[in-house]
C-alpha cells in the first residue's frame, strides 16, 4: 500500500482520541547545533480545536488492525474497515519530512492491538526511540500506553515519551464489561498506578533522576455510548485526578459508525454534552469546586444543555448573591457566572488602589454578560428580578444556541465558565 493511502487511512483512524494536548513538556531545543525539533519558541504551539483537541501534532496509528472487539471503536476486530500499518520507520521517517516543513510540532502516536500488547508496545516504543537516539528528535512525543503491556516496556516508553496516556474508556465497570469485554479496568488502573509512581519518582529525584515522561499523563472517556449519567463520569474523573495526578482527562463524544452493533446509541454525537463535561472539568481543577457541589445541582445526573455547570451551580444558590466585587473574596468571585480566573485575579488586585466601577470591570477583561447578574460594584447593582425562571429564561438566552458544535473560529475551547 502506498505511504499516502497509510497516511490516509490511519490518521483518519486516529481521530477518535482526543488524549493529546501537548502542554506539560520541558523546555527542549537544538540550539547547540546537534539534533532536530524544539518544545519551545516555534516548536510546540498549543493550537487547539473549540473541543480541546490539538491539532499541532502528526497524530496518527501505528495501525489500525486490532485482535480486540470493543463494540464502540471503529476499528474493533470485527469491523468492516479499511486496515493499514506503518512500519516503524515509516513513522520517524513521516515525523522528521513532516517537522523539517513546519507541518507539525511532534507526534502523537496509538495503535490498535497486533499480535500482543506487549508485540505492539514494542513497536510504539522502538518508533519513540530511535526519534530521540538516532535522529535526536528533541520534539514533543506522546505515546499511548497499552495497559496489558509489560511494566518494563511502560518505563522504556516513559524515558523516551513527553506524556504518555492509557484511555479509561467508560465510566464504570460494568459498561467496560458490557462493550468491551476483553479488556479490565483492572489491567487500566495498574498501568496507571506504576506511570503515577514512576512520575513521582523522576519529579522527587530532581536533575539527577532518569526521566519518565515529564509531562504527566492523561486519559479519555466516552460519553454517550452507555448510560453513565454526567454525574458519573465526573465522580470518575475525580477519582482518577486524586488518585493517579492525572495532568488532564478528555471527553470524547461517541460517534456513531457504520455496521455499529445495535447496543450502541443511533444518534448525533452528544458535542453540547462533552462540552459540559469540559466545562465543569475545569470548575474542580480551577474554580475550586468539588464534584458534590456541581452534582448536588443536577439532580437529573446530567448538566443542563442550556446552561454552562457554573450558571446552574449560581442560580440553585441565589443566597449567596450578589457578590460586591470590591470586598469578596477571590474564591467567592470565582464563583461568578462569567468571571475567569485572570479576571477575577485582576479584579482582586485592581480594588488594592480604590473602588472599582462597572466600567472598570470591562477594562480588567471580565465579561459581564452573565456576571452582571450576580454582582455589585461602586456604581453598579443589578436591576429586575433576580431569581426564578425569567433569569434562567435571560441566561440561557446568553448562552447561544443550544446542542450545537461550537466554530472553530469563535474561541477557544477553555474560556472563562
Amino acid at each position: 500500500m502506498e505511504l499516502e493511502r497509510k497516511l490516509a487511512l490511519l490518521a483518519d483512524a486516529a481521530k477518535y482520541d482526543a488524549s493529546c494536548a501537548s502542554s506539560g513538556a520541558p523546555k527542549r531545543h537544538a540550539a547547540p547545533g546537534r539534533g532536530i525539533g524544539s518544545t519551545t519558541g516555534m516548536g510546540i504551539c498549543h493550537s487547539f480545536t473549540p473541543d480541546g483537541r490539538c491539532v499541532s501534532l502528526l497524530k496518527v496509528l501505528l495501525t489500525n488492525f486490532c485482535v480486540y472487539d470493543c463494540l464502540y471503536c471503529v476499528n474493533r476486530r470485527s469491523s468492516d474497515v479499511p486496515r493499514a500499518r506503518f512500519a516503524v520507520s515509516e513513522v520517524v521517517d513521516l515525523t522528521l519530512s513532516f517537522y523539517r516543513r513546519n507541518y507539525i510540532e511532534g507526534l502523537f502516536l496509538s495503535s490498535g492491538i497486533i499480535r500482543s500488547a506487549d508485540y505492539t508496545m514494542e513497536r510504539l516504543v522502538q518508533v519513540a526511540r530511535l526519534l530521540r537516539e538516532e535522529h535526536e528528535f528533541h520534539g514533543y512525543i506522546h505515546l499511548k500506553t497499552i495497559p496489558e503491556a509489560s511494566p518494563e516496556l511502560i518505563a522504556a516508553a516513559g524515558r523516551y515519551a513527553d506524556r504518555l496516556s492509557v484511555n479509561i474508556e467508560l465510566p464504570s465497570r460494568d459498561a467496560l464489561t458490557a462493550l468491551a469485554p476483553e479488556k479490565t479496568d483492572t489491567s487500566i488502573k495498574r498501568a496507571m498506578g506504576d506511570i503515577r509512581v514512576s512520575v513521582d519518582e523522576a519529579h522527587e529525584g530532581g536533575k539527577k533522576a532518569p526521566r519518565f515522561a515529564p509531562a504527566g499523563q492523561s486519559t479519555q472517556m466516552i460519553v454517550g455510548a452507555d448510560s453513565s449519567t454526567d454525574a458519573n463520569i465526573i465522580d470518575m474523573a475525580d477519582t482518577l485526578y486524586r488518585s493517579y495526578r492525572l495532568r488532564r482527562i478528555y471527553y470524547s463524544a461517541f460517534s456513531p459508525f457504520t455496521h455499529s452493533s445495535p447496543r450502541l446509541p443511533n444518534r448525533a454525537p452528544p458535542l453540547m454534552r462533552e462540552h459540559r463535561l469540559y466545562q465543569a472539568d475545569w470548575l474542580i481543577r480551577y474554580y475550586g469546586f468539588s464534584t458534590r457541589e456541581l452534582t448536588a445541582a443536577i439532580p437529573s445526573g446530567n448538566f443542563d444543555l442550556d446552561l454552562d455547570p457554573k450558571t446552574t451551580w449560581a442560580l440553585r444558590h441565589r443566597d449567596q448573591f450578589p457578590v460586591d466585587v470590591n470586598t469578596a473574596t477571590r474564591e467567592l468571585l470565582l464563583r461568578v457566572p462569567g468571571l475567569g480566573v485572570r479576571a477575577v485575579d485582576r479584579i482582586v488586585a485592581s480594588r488594592k488602589q480604590g473602588k472599582l466601577r462597572y466600567a472598570d470591570l470591562i477594562t480588567l477583561g471580565a465579561s459581564l454578560r452573565k456576571a452582571k447578574h450576580f454582582i455589585v460594584a461602586a456604581d453598579y447593582v443589578p436591576r429586575g428580578d433576580a431569581s426564578g425562571a425569567r433569569l434562567r429564561g435571560v441566561l440561557a438566552g446568553a448562552g447561544g444556541q443550544v446542542n450545537q458544535q461550537p466554530d472553530l473560529f469563535q474561541g477557544a475551547a477553555c474560556t472563562a465558565v
